[in-house]
This record gives C-alpha cells, structure tokens and sequence, in this order.
C-alpha cells in the first residue's frame, strides 16, 4: 500500500461534480433526465444566459455563457429552467459532508468542485480505492454524478477531473505527462484563457508540451510573472496545499447583471447600480467587511468589456458610499455607447473589527453622525426585521441570487 503513499509528496483528489445544477434538477425531477437541459438566469429575456447544460444538450452545442436564443437554436427541443440556488447548495453541503468523512483535509473552491488531502488516509485503502468509494457514495446518496482527479498536487488533480467526463477518475501523474497532458491544446490547459492562448500561440507556444519546454524569459516578458507559474504548472510544479480555511480568505465581493436589452437610458443604469451595491452591501454587512476599492464592470452592446477601479482614502461600507463611487466610475468611463452588463465589486477587504478609520478635522463630524444613524438603523432591522427601511433602500433587492460567491462553502462542517 505504501507505493500509492510517497513519503516526501502528497496524494491529492479534485472532485468535480458533472453538469452539477442540471444534475441536481434532474435527482429531484426524474422525468427530465435523458433530455436536453439547460439552466439559466433568465430564460424569458435575452439576458437568459446558459449557466449550465446536461450532456444531451451539450451533444447539440450549447454551452455555458451562450444566451438562451442562441441555445434554442442550436437545440429545439431544449427545456430551460430557472436555477433552483436553496437546492444546490443543499445539494453542495451534503456532498462536502461526503468528503469530509475521508479526510479533514477538504478544501471547497466552488458549489461544485473541491480539493482533498488524502496523504494520511493509508488505511482506507488505495486511493482509486478510496475514490472509487467517494463517487459511488455520491451516486448513491444523492443520485448525482462527480469525476475525480488523483494527483501529486492540486493543478494536476484538477487537469485528470476534467480528462473523463462524467463518471470518470483519472490518475494523473508526473510520469504521465508527456502523453496525457502535453498534448492537449494549450487552451485546454487549467488557468489559461483566450486571450492567454492567443498571445501564446503567437510565440508559437500551441500545446501545454510546448509550454512545458518554452523560454521561461520570454513567457515572463509575455504574460509577467504568471508566464513563469504557467510554465511551472505545464511542468507539473505546483507546492499549494490543500488549505481548509481558504474558503475565508476572500479579497472581493462583487456582483454583476446581465440588462434586458441594450441600453443608454440614464435613469434605468442608475437603478441598476443600485440594485448591485445594495446586494453587495448586504453580503459585506454578512461576512463584517468594509472596502477599500471599488470597482465596477461595463460590457456594451458589442461585447466590449472594460474594468475600472478606485481606491479609497477611508473604508467604505454602505450601499451610499458604494453607489456613490460607482456612478463617479460609470459617468467618468462610461463612452455613451448602448451598455449590456454592469457589475460593481468592492475590493481590498478588511474586517470592520480591525479597520482603523483615520478620521480628520474635515471628515470627522460626517462619519460621527453617520455611525449614529446607522446604529439606530441596524437595531430596528434586528428587532422589526429587514423590511423596516424599505422605503429607504429596498433591502430585498440584497437577497444573493448568484450562485458565484462562496460565503456558504463552509455550511457543510455545521
């Protein structure tokens, strides 16, 4: 047994759920299992954007991000839900409980997918043993499908998840290399996207084999210092533990709209922005964080996107503030061209507990009256509940209604 357990390296799973919220429709609907299906934000408008879609759908073309006409097209019969977010994360937890009965060892990175240590774990038997048991245990319990990677570190893990699909598992290892990854298109390589592969193949860089052996100097000059982690990754180089506290370590909070149809109208981008840093704020006042740097997302009619960011001399922490600075982005960047999505993101995160807000002369009244009336706000909201000031911000439009942020990842050790 001890062959599968090195003594100076470590045995690392990446479990990935396959089509996981169509999966999940599918375990608590069977009558749509077999058909094409497609979950989306919304399925009625344009904006409808394909999130994900069962493998009978994909057999048609249709993929994640792909707007739901363009779907349809490709698949007539093509039925699309609305997704079901209180169901996968239900669905999410039960399965991390799964893998925490391994290994203490679990990282989550995603309702869907998730590192595990099983370095210590010789007595459960092999790892394809013990995988083997992860996935059918899955299966069985909560009729959903996963694949999993086994590897000596966590990029590897996740390039062998992604090699067999669905029901797979696959070892991947450092001996491997050459005829199981450096073959593959260097766009299917984990951490590099279009416009990566782009300017690599414009140096002629067109496998992850080529990537592998290519002048570090050069891919430093390319892509800065992430050419020379690309490179390192491509050689099977990665030192990065399985860390079951990263879930906490978050840097943003953001947030982001698809609009019902492209738009300059003025008043209806402003009501957009407000329904974004309302739901940032919401998910700040959560988690007990102020910013320190807002930044806000513009993609227009022609798809062009751009990101411009502002960093803040005091920390900011209500949806006002917030709002305040994104509109300042928007009226300076914006280039009155028809806009398709807005999104708003509050960075440079620090517990409000350890922010020391440096006060002056000029802002220190402001603040001292502000900190009042947000005190007596949040006490009413604790004792008549959170509908008290809708009148005033219309908290409901806080609720998280995406699927992308992890403040729920550890609900599974609950």
């Amino acid at each position: 047994m001890s062959k599968w357990y090195p003594k100076n390296g470590r045995v690392i799973f990446h479990v990935d759920m396959n089509s996981f919220y169509a999966s999940v429709e599918m375990a608590f609907n069977p009558d749509l299992r077999g058909k094409p299906l497609a979950i989306a934000g919304n399925p009625e408008e344009r904006r409808g954007i394909v999130v994900t879609s069962s493998y009978e759908a994909r057999k048609f073309g249709v993929k994640t991000t792909m707007p739901v006409g363009e779907a349809k097209r490709l698949c007539p019969n093509l039925i699309v839900m609305r997704p079901t977010f209180d169901r996968y994360r239900a669905a999410s937890k039960e399965m991390f409980k799964i893998l925490a009965d391994v290994t203490e060892l679990v990282q989550p990175v995603s309702i869907d997918e998730g590192y595990l240590d099983i370095t210590g774990c010789e007595a459960q038997g092999s790892p394809l043993e013990i995988a083997e048991r992860i996935q059918l245990r899955i299966h069985k319990e909560l009729d959903l499908p996963c694949s999993i990677g086994i590897a000596p570190n966590k990029f590897l893990a996740k390039m062998a998840s992604d090699m067999k699909k669905p029901m797979g598992i696959t070892v991947l290892r450092k001996r491997d290399l050459p005829t199981k990854m450096w073959v593959m298109p260097i766009e299917e390589m984990y951490g590099v996207g279009e416009k990566t592969a782009e300017k690599l193949r414009k140096i002629k860089v067109n496998t992850i084999g080529d990537l592998a052996s290519h002048s570090s100097v050069e891919l430093k000059q390319l892509l800065g210092v992430n050419g020379e982690r690309l490179r390192n990754r491509a050689n099977g180089i990665d030192q990065r533990p399985v860390d079951p506290e990263a879930v906490h370590e978050f840097k943003s909070i953001g947030t982001s709209t698809t609009l019902a149809q492209d738009t300059t109208d003025d008043v209806e981008i402003r009501s957009v922005f407000r329904k974004l840093v309302n739901k940032v704020e919401a998910r700040m006042k959560n988690k007990n964080v102020v910013a320190n740097n807002v930044q806000i997302m513009i993609r227009y009619h022609d798809r062009k996107t751009i990101t411009r960011s502002k960093q803040q001399s005091e920390f900011l922490s209500s949806g006002d503030e917030l709002f305040y600075v994104a509109m300042h982005l928007f009226d300076e960047h914006w280039n009155q061209q028809p806009v398709r999505l807005l999104g708003v993101t509050a960075q440079d995160l620090s517990e409000k507990s350890e922010a020391t807000q440096q006060l002056d002369l000029f802002n220190f009244e402001q603040y001292a009256s502000k900190e009042k009336l947000y005190k007596v706000m949040d006490s009413l909201t604790e004792k008549y509940g959170e509908n008290t000031f809708r009148s005033l911000k219309n908290i409901q439009e806080a609720k998280v209604t995406t699927s992308f942020q992890k403040d729920f990842l550890d609900d599974y050790k609950k």
